[in-house]
């Protein structure tokens, strides 16, 4: 049985996470984090979720829980999430990290630290999305410089960080598979006499609305036609189902950074 450790629980995704988990074979949640001062901290996460107590004390520090688990899932914010890395690297316990919008300075301390564990960290842990990445980056490829790309991506009005982790890494496959800088490339807005667009050009456009859960367009754009590559998400299980696929498969790895492809088999494929 493994045992799961799950950050951010008193949030959206936190709570979906802990509720599959009480549903799935093979793993179980030994321990439960949220941020100091959070009113979930002390609750028994499988009262506060309506899944029947548990015994499962909500900590305000991973520190206090880390031996008591083999991995754990982090869905929290940027700057804690490397504390997590940090904190489980040094427990060399797995991690797997679903939180996005970070900073240089942070990836650089993650590529730094996740080598010295098991680590899988992705954007997206969709399934859906992950063969999407795929799809673009083969698709890129074989329509090479000739079609205009533009990214819309669409969330909740709740979400920090823009644009997406999941358009920026769309973006950055699609500028890889095109050998292009996507720090020079990447055009985030446009208003006014901007002239012609370039052919170089990768639009990044962001849409907060309501509760949009999550979509991402991808339009390649061509003389007489155009591709569109769509993907919908209608609830936040498919992120939580993913993570926990993640959880239950980097236990058992080298240590070492992945990220969804390598859970789901997907390098090399095609």
């Amino acid at each position: 049985m493994i045992k799961a450790i799950v950050t951010g629980a008193g949030g959206r995704m936190g709570g979906r996470i802990i509720s599959i988990i009480s549903q799935t074979s093979g793993i179980e949640v030994v321990g439960a984090v949220e941020k100091k001062g959070h009113a979930a901290v002390g609750r028994d996460v499988g009262e506060m979720l309506g899944l029947g107590k548990n015994g499962v004390v909500v900590e305000e520090s991973l520190s206090a829980c880390i031996p008591k688990g083999d991995v754990v899932i982090d869905f929290s914010f940027h700057e804690a999430s490397v504390e997590h890395l940090m904190i489980a690297a040094a427990a060399r316990k797995a991690i797997v990290i679903g939180t996005t919008g970070f900073t240089p300075e942070e990836s650089a301390r993650i590529n730094e630290l996740a080598p010295k564990t098991r680590c899988v960290l992705t954007p997206n842990m969709s399934v859906g999305v992950n063969v999407m990445f795929k799809v673009l980056s083969d698709v890129a490829k074989i329509l090479g410089n000739d079609y205009d790309i533009e990214i819309i991506e669409a969330h909740h009005n709740q979400k920090k960080d823009a644009p997406s982790g999941t358009a920026v890494k769309m973006a950055q496959l699609i500028a890889q598979s095109l050998g292009r800088n996507l720090d020079q490339d990447a055009v985030y807005c446009r208003k006014g006499m901007i002239g012609e667009r370039t052919k170089k050009e990768i639009g990044i456009q962001t849409v907060r609305a309501g509760d949009i859960v999550g979509e991402h367009t991808v339009i390649f754009g061509g003389l007489g036609e155009r591709l569109e590559f769509i993907h919908r998400a209608h609830s936040r299980d498919n992120f939580a189902r993913g993570a926990i696929r993640a959880a239950l498969w980097i236990v058992g790895q080298p240590d070492g950074l992945y990220d969804m492809q390598d859970v789901l088999g997907l390098k090399g494929v095609g």
